[in-house]
């Protein structure tokens, strides 16, 4: 019979196989983001997910060596070694690898949608405007672990998710892989097990043992967790990374009003946050018509009730989860619930408006302009495609200081102190003496004065997105981010350098960031200091 079918005609209303998705979705990942597959790695690639690898890439140790250890899974650093010893040690064939997890992830995306709405079309539009959401699509490219576990996650969900067929063993197989590309994935598997095992307390004796099968499977996801820092724990003492690392990202957010503070950014992350409020709008607002009618008069279906709640469950979990959880709060985190927010929108769109895909359009339309405008206030640059432009500063900066002060000893802060040390970043050939501080603001630079022989040049750079003040949100918001969250005003290159006795040598500016060489007027040589005032990096 299996032969058989091989030679059947296709079906002209079956949906097209993912053998013939995926290179589509790949190829068009590959051409939009072809102007960025050159560039040098950035911020947090650069503090830890680059080194990592390379360190297991040169020496076969998971746990990395030229960095501090974050006791992150080791599977990113697998597979971009993978790709290194296959395709050598380029920016560009680090980016293409990630665009591949990328690509698998959209593929998720296509198949879990198709999988709970039953439509081609929601599958479509749900797929390609999760490629365009400004994060996704920024983070197409960046080799962080989020893009790893996020596209692990999604196919977990493809198994997990639906109201009926769903395959535990396959799931969790997927969520496994997510868990050992980066340990906060764990949450996905524990909430739907959380949600399996309620509905084995409700449900009649055949159905109540599917379902605790089904959460056992799920929380089996614990297990490489567990092995993993266990043996992190016995090769470095540390169970859950470095200690600066364990209290920057767990024990310091562990406060009530910094909760409460945090949860509310990570409402307004998953469901305003880069013109994500567009969707959001237009689904309530869709809310109100009634369901559309078939042919026969009946009301069209959107996703089943348990789906929603699920999804709801999910992202629940994951807004509480990350309100506790991380130093910084990076959207990044919440990747593999974005698509969840687009899904629930564009089948509330199918179900309820005429000419829903015009709709899709307009939700479309505002993710582009997402890319290339900034928001009226503070975020990361690698949220969307400012992160390029950022390189792109440091990289003509780096470029001035080679050429005006070759072996001078800089004043910098982190990242740009990394891409100094660290030839294998892309940035510079040799390596140079650097002596960091946290940032440009004025504690630190009041700690620079009174260390005036530790540097003879100066790198300094925006270390936050500060736009003018269009969108206020209150004294007492900005005092809460400060304290909680390292909102800080960095000072501008000519304070700075009047501070210090210097002038500016060079300076540019893009899009609200900029960069500056400093020449400082003394007549001695610097020293070389010990300090790296690098806070911990947000991974």
């Amino acid at each position: 019979m299996r032969w058989r079918k091989l030679f059947e005609p296709p079906r002209l209303d079956a949906p097209f196989p993912l053998w013939m998705i995926f290179p589509v979705i790949f190829a068009a990942l590959y051409v939009t983001h072809l102007s960025v597959l050159r560039l040098p790695y950035y911020w947090d690639e650069a503090g830890y997910y680059i080194p990592a690898a390379w360190d297991f890439f040169r020496t076969g140790s998971l746990i990395p060596l030229t960095t501090v250890s974050n006791a992150h899974p080791p599977l990113p650093s697998v597979y971009l070694a993978l790709w290194w010893k296959a395709s050598g040690f380029y920016p560009e064939v680090t980016r293409e690898a990630v665009l591949m997890a990328a690509a698998v992830g959209l593929l998720g995306v296509w198949r879990l949608a198709q999988r709970v709405s039953g439509v081609g079309a929601v599958a479509f539009w749900t797929t390609l405007l999760t490629g365009l959401y400004p994060i996704w699509f920024a983070q197409s490219t960046l080799a962080h672990a989020d893009i790893f576990a996020a596209a692990c996650t999604l196919w977990g969900m493809v198994y997990a998710l639906p109201a009926r067929d769903r395959r535990p063993v396959v799931a969790a197989v997927w969520f496994w892989l997510a868990v050992l590309s980066k340990e906060t994935a764990i949450v996905v598997p524990a909430a739907l097990a959380c949600c399996a095992l309620i509905g084995a307390m409700r449900a009649e004796k055949a159905e109540r043992r599917r379902l605790l099968v089904e959460a056992a499977w799920l929380a089996s996801c614990v297990a490489p967790l567990v092995a993993w820092y266990a043996w992190h724990d016995a090769k470095t003492g540390f169970l859950f990374g470095n200690p600066d690392f364990l209290r920057y990202n767990a024990q310091e957010t562990l406060t009530p009003l910094r909760f409460v503070a945090a949860f509310g950014h990570r409402l307004l992350h998953l469901f305003a946050h880069m013109n994500m409020f567009v969707p959001v709008l237009l689904t309530l607002a869709a809310m109100m018509l009634a369901a559309r009618r078939g042919r026969g008069g009946e009301a069209r279906e959107g996703l089943e009730a348990s789906v929603r709640r699920r999804m709801l469950i999910l992202l629940a979990a994951n807004a509480v989860l990350f309100s506790v959880l991380g130093g910084a709060l990076l959207c990044r985190y919440l990747l593999p619930m974005y698509p969840l927010v687009i899904l629930l929108a564009v089948s509330t769109f199918h179900r309820r408006v005429p000419y829903w895909q015009g709709l899709a359009v307009l939700s479309g339309a505002a993710f582009v302009a997402g890319l290339f405008v900034n928001p009226p206030y503070g975020f990361a640059p690698e949220d969307n495609l400012e992160y390029a432009r950022v390189i792109r500063l440091h990289q003509a900066a780096i470029a001035r200081l080679t050429r005006l002060y070759p072996g001078a000893t800089v004043l910098t802060a982190w990242p740009v102190s990394d891409y100094l040390r660290r030839p294998e970043l892309g940035y510079v050939k040799e390596p140079w003496d650097v002596w960091a501080i946290d940032d440009f603001s004025e504690p630190q630079i009041e700690r620079a004065e009174g260390e005036p022989g530790r540097y003879s040049a100066g790198l300094v750079f925006s270390t936050k997105f500060d736009p003018p003040p269009l969108v206020v949100f209150g004294t007492r918001s900005q005092a809460l981010d400060e304290r909680y969250f390292g909102l800080h005003h960095d000072l501008t290159p000519e304070v700075i350098a009047r501070r210090l006795n210097g002038t500016v040598a060079w300076r540019a500016q893009d899009h609200g960031m900029w960069a500056g060489v400093l020449r400082f007027n003394r007549q001695f040589e610097a020293s070389a200091g010990e300090g790296d005032g690098r806070l911990p990096a947000g991974q």
